[in-house]
């Protein structure tokens, strides 16, 4: 992927936010610092940037795509009452690609994991 200033620009927002943004949220932001920057312009650099694996695009929480800027593996944690998402370390499960794989014959190139249910501010607040 060649360099872009404005791919960079992007990239540094998103880590710079590390709550899972929508790419809606980024662009608010990214706006503060490149006003020239264009919404298909943030969509396409988004992707492109994840179909690279620089970042990853976490689909399925809402109507938007979240993007997150930790490629290392993790699974993630949707909370259904303030929908945060959180980062669970893949340590929690070690042996998951190993288990998986050898009960069921596939060779598993990746994979996105997402558990939901309530946070445990949410659940305090009850």
């Amino acid at each position: 992927m060649n360099y872009s200033k404005q791919r960079e620009i992007i990239l540094d927002t998103l880590k710079e936010n590390v709550v899972h943004p929508t790419a809606e949220f980024l662009y608010e932001k990214v706006r503060e610092k490149d006003s020239k920057i264009s919404l298909a312009t943030l969509y396409r650099n988004l992707n492109q940037l994840a179909q690279n694996k620089i970042i990853k695009k976490i689909d399925g929480l809402e109507t938007s795509s979240h993007f997150d800027h930790n490629t290392h593996a993790h699974y993630h944690f949707i909370c259904s009452k303030c929908k945060r998402v959180f980062d669970i370390d893949a340590d929690v499960a070690p042996n998951l690609i190993i288990n998986t794989e050898s009960k069921t014959g596939f060779t598993i190139q990746n994979h996105d994991i997402t558990f939901s249910g309530i946070c445990a501010d949410c659940k305090n607040k009850q």
